[in-house]
């Protein structure tokens, strides 16, 4: 499908870093995006609040401008443009839905950077969430407390882990679960003291 001339238009503008070009790329964008997250929040039957949905497209935004525009140098034409963008949003929003998912199920609450008193706070946040995963890990076996961080901090799955590990593929899975079960209890004595 040929590029559209206002979609080329704009393109050449932003890429030309012209007043206005990135307004009117994300007025012009904006609906695709937010489609595509409620999309792949429904298919992988994950909720999202308002403020999640709002995170996530800024994810994808900056992935777009990122390193001047490099997703956008990037387009070939070989589709139209906002087929592309469908394409590079949906694989953003799945790395950024999947995280926030595995650290809900690791018992993190996940405070919104905007709603956060003062920027010296937000600094100081992610440093003490991976102190207390490492302090929550601590009460796992060794491989248990492998196979999650892997699992859930480097986002490896079933095979690489096993293959870092050197266990069955199909042994990851168990294992992942009942570290699940035991964060989970820790963290319910926890929040019940």
């Amino acid at each position: 499908m040929p590029l559209r001339d206002i979609d080329r238009q704009l393109l050449d503008r932003c890429l030309g870093h012209q007043p206005k070009a990135w307004n009117d790329f994300v007025d012009r964008y904006m609906g695709l995006i937010y489609h595509v997250i409620h999309h792949v929040a429904h298919a992988r039957s994950v909720p999202l609040t308002d403020a999640d949905v709002e995170d996530v497209a800024a994810d994808i935004f900056l992935e777009i401008v990122d390193d001047d525009y490099k997703v956008l140098r990037s387009f070939k034409g070989n589709s139209s443009l906002p087929t592309y963008l469908t394409v590079i949003a949906r694989r953003v929003a799945v790395r950024s839905i999947l995280q926030r998912f595995r650290e809900a199920e690791l018992g993190h609450s996940t405070a919104h950077r905007s709603s956060l008193e003062d920027e010296s706070r937000a600094e100081v946040e992610p440093i003490i969430a991976a102190e207390e995963v490492e302090r929550m890990l601590s009460h796992l076996g060794e491989r248990e407390a492998e196979v999650v961080r892997l699992y859930h901090l480097k986002y490896l799955n079933y095979r690489q882990i096993g293959k870092q590990l050197g266990i069955p593929e199909n042994s990851v899975g168990p294992i992942l679960a009942k570290a699940r079960r035991s964060l989970k209890r820790i963290a319910e004595q926890r929040n019940a003291s």
